[in-house]
């Protein structure tokens, strides 16, 4: 007889992240990296960031995803809030909570390339600087969708 364990029903899963994520602006661009649902069928953008590790800050997580992906440091760091973010993506459903910052490069040579490769352990990505009026229109997505309004402060 396959008997289940009682204490596996109290357990969460899957489990809430806690991620960071940066927004970095210029003039009247937002640099986002682009991600696909192949169950919906569609497009997303999403600032980049990452998960914070066990006994590691928001900010220092802000720090090495940032040095980690696109091997850039990062200034003038400030904290704008925490967002809950309830979502469904390749048909799973997600739940994270993101303490969101606004920074920007070191090397202002970062602004004026059309795009940047970054690095996601052995996967690479593109992360482009896409007009934000195309997320404010609707022709393209900007996930968590709350990220426009903070995009309106600064």
């Amino acid at each position: 007889m396959n008997q289940q364990n009682p204490i596996q029903k109290y357990l969460p899963s899957p489990v809430i992240r806690a991620t960071v994520l940066g927004l970095i602006r210029y003039q009247t661009r937002l640099l986002v990296a682009v991600g696909q649902d192949s169950v919906k069928q569609t497009d997303y953008y999403r600032a980049l960031g990452g998960g914070i590790e066990f006994g590691e800050t928001s900010l220092a997580a802000l720090q090495r995803e940032f040095w980690e992906e696109l091997q850039a440091e990062l200034t003038n760091i400030q904290y704008l809030g925490c967002l809950e973010n309830l979502f469904t993506l390749e048909g799973k459903p997600g739940h994270e909570i993101i303490q969101l910052y606004q920074c920007n490069f070191v090397d202002a040579q970062l602004y004026q390339q059309p795009y940047l490769m970054g690095y996601e352990g052995s996967n690479t990505f593109k992360a482009e600087w896409i007009e934000i009026d195309r997320f404010r229109s609707g022709e393209l997505r900007l996930v968590p969708e709350q990220f426009l309004s903070f995009c309106e402060s600064f």
